[in-house]
């Protein structure tokens, strides 16, 4: 299996799983609280949860970007390629 479809059945899975909870489809008995109040905002905690460890995982790997100083080194010759191009053509830097 794809890892596309590895993703569409476990969504696929506990949506049904919630759904059947939350509509009490199936003879299992949950606590009155659970019931009223953790499964109706349960979607929304996991979205949340699920934001949460995004942003966390992009900013982690942003701080610890790494450098390229080839790309640097590289980036300034072409800069000055351009600069002393434009200065041979008339133009002001």
């Amino acid at each position: 299996m794809t890892r596309a479809t590895e993703a569409a059945t476990f969504f696929g899975i506990t949506a049904t799983i919630y759904l059947a909870l939350l509509f009490q489809w199936l003879p299992i008995t949950l606590p009155q609280t659970v019931q009223e109040f953790t499964l109706p905002v349960l979607p929304w905690w996991a979205l949340v949860t699920f934001g949460a460890y995004s942003l966390g995982n992009i900013g982690y790997h942003v701080l610890t970007f790494r450098d390229c100083p080839e790309a640097f080194d590289e980036l300034q010759i072409q800069i000055a390629q351009a600069q002393s191009d434009l200065r041979s053509k008339g133009v002001r830097i």
